[in-house]
């Protein structure tokens, strides 16, 4: 309820802005999107496509490391298992590659080859899926 100058809204205006029917014209994004298409997407992407953290995608691009599209499905297929047995912080390997992935965020935090790691230590995992 609005009070200005000592002025209240009228049961007839009140009305009309609680019982107010929905806009057709949804706001949308430079993309063309509306709220509820990107809510739609973003869920389903949550329910099984592994995604690239920014850090990530900068290790790849800084490494040199190019990932096939069978490597990749074979990375989503280790972050299948370890959310299966529970693991929420896993070490991936996949060939000479090694990816740390936060399971339930389905994103992959960080990459690198394997053979290039000086000492192959790997820190705040709580499990390792070799593919």
């Amino acid at each position: 309820m609005e009070i200005s100058k000592n002025r209240f809204l009228s049961i007839d205006q009140l009305a009309d802005r609680v019982y107010r029917k929905p806009q057709t014209d949804e706001a949308r994004t430079t993309e063309g999107l509306s709220f509820q298409e990107i809510l739609t997407q973003k869920s389903e992407g949550a329910a099984g496509t592994l995604r690239l953290s920014k850090h990530a995608a900068n290790r790849l691009l800084d490494r040199g490391i190019e990932l096939s599209r069978e490597q990749w499905q074979r990375l989503e297929g280790g972050a299948r298992k370890a959310q299966q047995k529970g693991i929420k912080d896993s070490l991936v390997i996949v060939d000479e590659l090694a990816f740390i992935v936060n399971v339930p965020n389905q994103t992959v935090v960080t990459a690198m080859d394997s053979t290039r790691t000086d000492e192959n230590v790997f820190t705040n995992i709580n499990g390792a899926v070799i593919m």
